[in-house]
């Protein structure tokens, strides 16, 4: 995945950033020949070699013409002398005075024959001449010999020396500007940087024009003198942190690609924000889609796979291919890595996701629990972490063999302890010591390279005498790629589905920190924690370096991204084999006439979004101004057959669709009427009214049933469903009440069971299909859950600046959306309280109906807008109104649509 390139190639340079050590920065190269120093002169001679040596910040490298021969890499805290060599007079080395000595205690040799093998230290104190081709000695000597003497200082001391000449430097070189693409691109901003990859760190100037982005590096290890990217090419561009500061930017060309084109870091976040600012706000930027508002709500109703969804996260919480302290993090999901085969039904085949690694082994964690307790503060139960670049190299080592050569100084781990068996490497975490590392997405999404010994590395022997080639892979899997592909299929399993909310509690949600960490068993080393320490803070250069150190070593814990817990995700349709299926609402048969009095009229469940495809042109069937004053609620009945609608004119029409004719207007209050529910048979109407009553009103015999003082001001919202009355209203109450209704003329009674006390007024309100939530919407923005049951909050969320206009729950009742006056329409997870969705329609939303993945919105434009919230695209905008449209009502099958505005006008749609 992120390493896929890594593979030896033998016609590339052999030099790379990887044989510095990490974070070291190379300045630039020259042409030398190097002679054999202690030899006689002509044979010096005749050995020399030709070659170019390369000036970094902590030491200096021979890179020989011949591949043959060993690179030669000198550590300037091994040195002792760097300086002019003064040959003999009649010496033909120093015939042009240019040869510079280098004396050095020690010096690796690497990738000799161009092979990449653990390096050779030779340490014995010797002398090495070069002599410069194309520079005098001036030009070279006091600069290594400035170097040399930061050497000697302390590690912070010669770092900030070593800054200083780096930046010292940088000033002196210039953007060359005759690298722009074209002579009429606008100079936007220009600063220095750093361009980050994979534990290397190399430094260069920025320059962001009105067409491209522009990085050119102070050195040449580039195949390219600058890197040029077309600003029209950014698809998403990422706020990153680095080393614990919000100093990076990420820049991705592809919508889904996983690895960025390139990761910036500057010199502090005010800068790092210029550059971003000054690259999102120019016209040729075109960013995706990045699906941020709806990730989790597309993932919940599966159609976002698993391990999509992870990687969704792992971006979200700063996880980067560029940054192996912030390597994106995944859970072992497999525990079985003995049998002959591997059924994935069984629930004991999977790890237990609701618990860390370091909590599995109950022993374990009792010793790591007594630890603790007796441990001063700041407390942590592990001393490791699930994710440091250690343990990214381990897994890698064998297509990225130079990363570990990079961070273990030139070696591979010993080989007993390189990643040799996955079983015997499931077995450390569950038993080790200080082992608890996760996996990386490699095991999830590659063809298992990674797993294979294809560049035949000496990886060393083990103990028992068995050289180390390819890892052992359990029993079940034939292969590396069958064993990705297992893993994929256990990680997008129904087990695993249903449970890994539960995981992502612990890395990037509620339980990361607090209490709830401590009671997860789920503590780590506080440093690994965002914000625990800020770098920018810290005088003391020892510590500063000390904390970097630490960084490096012991990882990162993931920017926690949730505070509550995690929504789960529903279970996929049966009746799909595919491992990623979308849950789609339940589709009810249409009601009907003869349906028992109390059936559901208000919670319908139809397939909408392919009826809406290309309807941007669609005209209503039927439009008419029935009233005099804004229509306020209109319903069809279940046949089909007849529209009713209530409106601030106080009256009631009844309009016959066969007949295409008014059948009826009745005048029920001297105020206007807010609400209208019909039942099921068509004969019984519910009506709310601003003159704080609930009317029931009779279509058969022509008059009202019943009037109840249902409240001490307006009643903005009623609701019916199965026997359950709710009543919503201005005097911040919502009320429950029994309600039996069914024909004929007896006077109904309607028999309070409950008030709900809200602190603003309530707009509007929705039961769940099983009559045991509602859900009211107030004018300050404030979304209630109630239970029926105990008539308690369930919960509370402020999600709107404005009033919520309009509330639903899905068909299944896990899940509420709203709309309000801020324009925005949000998805709540009724378990937990997330947000897994949001979206900005910029305009007032005055009403809408859902299905559980299509809303039909009305708009304070006048429009109706059709939108697929699982995938968050739109797929209609209907011009319907002069105005808002202020109410809307669907048919079962979800053909026929009315709709009614602040115009007076009612309209009558029809799908084809």
């Amino acid at each position: 995945m992120a390493f896929g390139g890594e593979v030896s190639d033998p016609q590339r340079e052999r030099f790379s950033l990887l044989v510095l050590d990490p974070g070291e920065i190379y300045f630039e190269d020259f042409g030398v020949f190097y002679y054999p120093h202690g030899l006689p002169e002509e044979e010096a001679i005749r050995r020399k070699t030709r070659g170019r040596i390369k000036m970094c910040s902590k030491s200096i490298v021979f890179d020989p013409q011949d591949v043959m021969l060993p690179m030669l890499k000198f550590p300037l805290r091994s040195c002792s002398v760097i300086e002019k060599w003064q040959g003999p007079v009649t010496s033909r080395i120093d015939a042009m005075g240019n040869v510079i000595m280098i004396e050095s205690s020690q010096v690796y040799q690497m990738k000799e024959g161009n092979v990449l093998a653990p390096y050779v230290f030779k340490k014995k104190k010797e002398k090495y001449l070069f002599s410069l081709n194309f520079v005098t000695i001036e030009d070279v000597l006091p600069q290594m010999q400035q170097l040399l003497r930061a050497s000697t200082l302390t590690a912070a001391d010669q770092n900030s020396m070593i800054a200083a000449i780096v930046q010292s430097r940088q000033a002196r070189v210039p953007f060359n500007t005759s690298w722009l693409e074209t002579l009429y691109e606008k100079i936007v901003v220009e600063m220095v940087g750093d361009k980050i990859d994979p534990l290397v760190v190399n430094p260069g100037r920025i320059m962001v024009t009105s067409s491209r982005l522009y990085f050119q590096p102070f050195n040449n290890i580039d195949p390219y003198p600058v890197l040029k990217i077309k600003l029209s090419d950014i698809k998403r561009i990422v706020k990153r942190r680095f080393l614990l500061r919000q100093v990076g930017v990420e820049i991705f060309c592809s919508e889904d690609g996983l690895k960025s084109d390139l990761f910036l870091t500057l010199k502090d976040q005010v800068s790092r924000d210029q550059l971003y600012d000054s690259i999102v706000y120019q016209p040729e930027v075109s960013l995706a889609e990045t699906g941020q508002e709806n990730a989790t709500l597309r993932w919940q109703s599966g159609v976002m796979s698993n391990f999509d969804y992870l990687m969704y996260l792992n971006n979200m919480a700063d996880r980067s291919f560029n940054d192996l302290t912030q390597y994106p993090v995944f859970p072992w999901v497999i525990a079985d890595y003995t049998s002959v085969s591997l059924d994935l039904s069984r629930p004991e085949t999977y790890r237990d996701l609701s618990k860390p690694i370091g909590a599995l082994n109950p022993e374990r964690l009792h010793r790591t629990l007594a630890r603790y307790h007796d441990m001063p503060e700041p407390k942590f139960m592990y001393g490791s972490h699930y994710s440091t670049p250690g343990y990214v190299v381990y897994y890698l080592v064998r297509v990225a063999p130079e990363y570990m050569l990079c961070l273990q100084n030139g070696r591979f781990d010993q080989p007993d302890r390189m990643f040799l068996s996955i079983k015997e490497t499931w077995k450390n975490v569950l038993t080790g010591a200080s082992d608890v590392k996760e996996l990386i997405p490699e095991f999830y999404q590659t063809s298992g390279t990674f797993l294979m010994n294809d560049q035949h590395l000496k990886l060393g022997t083990k103990q028992d005498g068995v050289k180390v080639e390819d890892v052992e892979l359990p029993p079940w899997a034939a292969d590396a790629d069958n064993f990705v592909q297992k893993c994929r299929e256990a990680l997008e399993s129904d087990y695993v589905s249903s449970h890994l909310h539960e995981w992502i509690d612990l890395i990037f949600g509620y339980k990361q920190r607090g209490e709830a960490s401590e009671n997860a068993y789920n503590v780590f080393y506080h440093l690994t924690y965002e914000g625990a320490v800020d770098l920018e803070s810290i005088a003391d250069p020892n510590e500063r370096l000390a904390l970097e150190a630490q960084i490096m070593e012991f990882g990162q814990t993931p920017k926690q991204l949730f505070h509550s817990p995690h929504p789960q995700r529903f279970k996929p349709n049966p009746a799909t084999d595919s491992a990623v299926t979308a849950v789609k609402g339940r589709t009810e048969s249409p009601v009907p006439d003869t349906a028992a009095p109390g059936a559901n009229v208000t919670t319908k469940s139809c397939c909408l979004a392919p009826l809406w495809e290309g309807t941007d042109d669609l005209t209503p069937v039927y439009e008419h101004k029935l009233h005099k004053d804004t229509v306020t609620s209109v319903r069809l009945s279940p046949t089909g057959k007849t529209i009713f609608s209530v409106s601030q004119d106080s009256l009631m029409k009844m309009y016959s669709l066969e007949e295409q004719r008014q059948q009826r207007s009745i005048s029920l209050s001297n105020m206007a009427l807010s609400s209208c529910q019909v039942m099921s048979d068509s004969k019984t109407l519910i009506i709310g009214s601003w003159d704080n009553n609930v009317y029931v009103y009779s279509v058969e015999y022509g008059h009202i049933l019943d009037t109840v003082l249902a409240h001490d001001d307006a009643v903005s919202c009623i609701q019916y469903h199965d026997g359950l009355l709710v009543s919503a209203s201005w005097d911040s109450t919502v009320k429950l009440w029994e309600c039996k209704i069914g024909g004929g003329a007896k006077k109904q009674q309607l028999q309070l069971l409950a008030e709900l006390d809200h602190d603003s007024g309530v707009v509007c309100v929705c039961m769940d299909a099983e009559n045991t939530c509602v859900a009211s919407g107030t004018e300050d923005g404030t979304l209630y859950i109630w239970s029926v049951e105990s008539q308690y909050v369930l919960s509370r969320h402020t999600l709107h600046t404005g009033s919520i206009h309009a509330v639903s729950f899905s068909p299944e009742g896990q899940r509420v959306l709203t709309c309000g006056a801020d324009h925005y329409l949000r998805v709540l997870d009724v378990t937990t309280g997330t947000e897994v969705c949001a979206k900005d329609l910029e305009e007032s939303l005055r009403c809408m109906f859902w299905d559980g993945e299509t809303v039909i919105v009305g708009g304070e434009s006048g429009n109706i807008l059709v939108w697929d919230l699982v995938n968050l695209q739109p797929i209609a905008r209907v011009h319907g109104h002069a105005s808002a449209v202020t109410c809307v009502d669907v048919s079962e099958d979800g053909r026929t649509i009315v709709t009614g505005g602040e115009d007076r006008k009612v309209c009558l749609w029809k799908l084809s």
